[in-house]
Parts: structure tokens; sequence; C-alpha cells
């Protein structure tokens, strides 16, 4: 039997239909599936200085820059290098970075240099900072300190404890402290800056205990000077304020990750201080990121993490410029940013 010209080109053209909506079917069964409507859109880059090397106090960070919690936001972020040599607040100002980790203070101080800083969130809470003595030292009180030697880390670092010195009247011998405390160790300094988070620790670990220690905690004298903050340019809230907002919400959303899984945390955090080649200690860093957890959450119940208070705000400014750290400070409105780039 033989097939017509014409039924042999209605054949083909059949086969030739179903082997394209086989083809449809597969695509649709095993392609990755998206919203119907959905577009695919290109990342927005963007980069960050933090305020040291790789560390648990910057966990939230390197969590959301692991787990792709910065691309979900629409986020190509690049985490600049930072440490000894390094100044997030002058990387900011000279447009090398679309947001810095910086203290509440050294903000101010910037501001009031003519440098149009916006705080976009106020990650941790409370101050930190201690200065610490060892009790052989005869040092019982803040003005047992009166011409002693106090070591004082360098720049916006030293605003702090020299508000606090200016605050009891008193003159300290100032010394350049480094990013170790081995001067305080070997009795070359009588008191030493300190962070609980940090320093403090690696003084218990050092074979100090506790009972030797005299602390005075900034944050129990009554000075509440919120430290790490999420910063950026005034003009860069303004010519994208879409991002900054996505910034926020991804870094948050990296922090309470990190506290969630804090193993894993670690485990990331431990990942990029190797690849920086600096020593990682994980009983350290737990320690740390414990510490953050404590400084980030401990206002949590009464406000989101994240908000920067504004009577904290105004406490801090009003104390700098009555000490002469500064010479105004601008409206919590303005500097707070809060109206463009937080999670309403």
């Amino acid at each position: 039997m033989t097939i017509s010209l014409q039924s042999q080109r209605n054949h083909n053209g059949w086969t030739w239909l179903r082997q394209i909506s086989a083809l449809m079917l597969f695509v649709l069964c095993y392609a990755p599936w998206s919203p119907a409507g959905a577009v695919e859109t290109a990342l927005k880059k963007a980069s960050l200085m933090p305020l040291w090397s790789p560390q648990a106090q910057f966990a939230g960070y390197y969590v959301a820059l692991d787990k792709g919690i910065y691309a979900r936001h629409g986020i190509d972020l690049k985490i600049l290098k930072a440490g000894p040599g390094y100044s997030p607040a002058q990387t900011l100002q000279e447009g090398k970075a679309d947001f810095a980790v910086l203290w509440l203070t050294t903000a101010l101080k910037r501001h009031s240099a003519g440098v149009k800083l916006v705080n976009l969130a106020q990650i941790i809470q409370r101050s930190s900072m201690m200065l610490v003595a060892k009790k052989s030292s005869g040092i019982k009180t803040v003005k047992d300190m009166n011409g002693r030697k106090v070591g004082m880390w360098g720049g916006e670092l030293s605003i702090p404890p020299r508000a606090l010195v200016a605050r009891y009247g008193i003159k300290v011998r100032e010394v350049p402290q480094s990013h170790t405390i081995n001067l305080f160790l070997r009795d070359g300094i009588d008191v030493t800056s300190a962070m609980w988070y940090n320093e403090y620790h690696v003084m218990l670990n050092a074979g100090l205990d506790p009972d030797e220690l005299q602390v005075f905690s900034l944050h129990e004298l009554g000075m509440q000077y919120p430290e790490d903050g999420i910063y950026t340019l005034e003009k860069t809230l303004q010519n994208d304020p879409a991002l900054a907002k996505a910034f926020v919400a991804a870094s948050l959303e990296g922090w309470h990750y990190a506290f969630a899984h804090p193993d894993e945390a670690l485990d990331v955090v431990i990942k990029y201080m190797r690849e920086a080649q600096i020593p990682a200690n994980r009983v350290h860093q737990k320690w740390m990121l414990d510490r953050m957890r404590d400084l980030i959450m401990y206002d949590a119940p009464r406000g989101l993490p994240g908000l920067l208070k504004q009577q904290d705000y105004e406490g801090v400014g009003r104390a700098l410029r009555a000490n002469g750290l500064i010479r105004s400070y601008p409206d919590y409105a303005t500097f707070s940013g809060r109206s463009n780039a937080r999670e309403k």
C-alpha cells in the first residue's frame, strides 16, 4: 500500500508537533519553577566594611553572605578587608564602601566635621566597652585613675573613655593601645581598654581570675553609648533607598540565623578568618558570639533589634557636646534615616 505525498507531509507535521510538545512538557516538569510573571533582575552590587577583621563580632554579615541571604534580597555584596590600617569611616566618606559598621560616637564626630552620615540600623544596643585594672594596682574607683597610665585605642574608639574621664573631672596619662592587651598583662599600663565580648575574655584565658580584676563597665556607669551600627552616606540613601532597606533587612536576617544556628555561624566565621589568615580560636569566637547575642537582643522585648532609640541618640549627642568632643549633632529623624531604610 502506498502513502500519498500529502499524507506523508501531514504525518511528518504531527510527528514534529508531538516532539515539540514532549520537549515543552519536559521543560515544565524539570526546569526551576518561578512565579507567573516573575522577571529575573540583576543583583545590585554593594560593599560593606566592618569595624575590624573577620570575627564573630560581625557574624551576622558573614552568615548572610555565605548563606545567600543578601542575594535573596537582591544584593551582590562584597565585604571589604578591614582591621589594622583600615578606617571604615574614612572608606565610607571617600565613597569606597556603600555601607560600614561604626560606633555611634564615631558617626557623630564625623557628622560634626561635615560628613553626612546616616544610621540605617543600630545593631549593638548598649555599650560593651570597659576599662579594666588589676586590683593589685590599688585602683578601686574611676577617680583612682587620676594620673595613672590608661591604655586607649586610636582614633574615634578613644571617645567613650575620654568622655568618662571628662565626666569625672580627672586627668590620665594616655598610652596608645594596640589590638592586643599585652602591655596590660605585663603591667606596662595601669588600666586597659577592653570589650566585654573580646579583650575581657582574653584576660581570663591568660590566667587572670575575675576576682583579680577591677572592671569599670561604661554601661553600668550610666554611659549608654550604643556601639556597632550600620551606616551609609546621606546621598547613598537618597540615591537608592530600596538598596539600603534591603541591606538592613538581609543583615538582620543574617544575625537571626546566626543566633538560631550558632555552630553553623561559627563554622562560617572561622572559614572567613582562615581565608584572611587570622588565627581562629573557636572557644573565644563562641564567647564572642554569645556576648553579641546578649548585646543585640538584650532590649528586644521592648523594641525591635536594629532600632537606634531616640533617647540613646540624644543622650550621647548631649554628652559629647558637653565634653567638647563635637560641636553639634543633627536632628534624630534626619540622622536615623528610619523612614527610608528600615522595615516598617
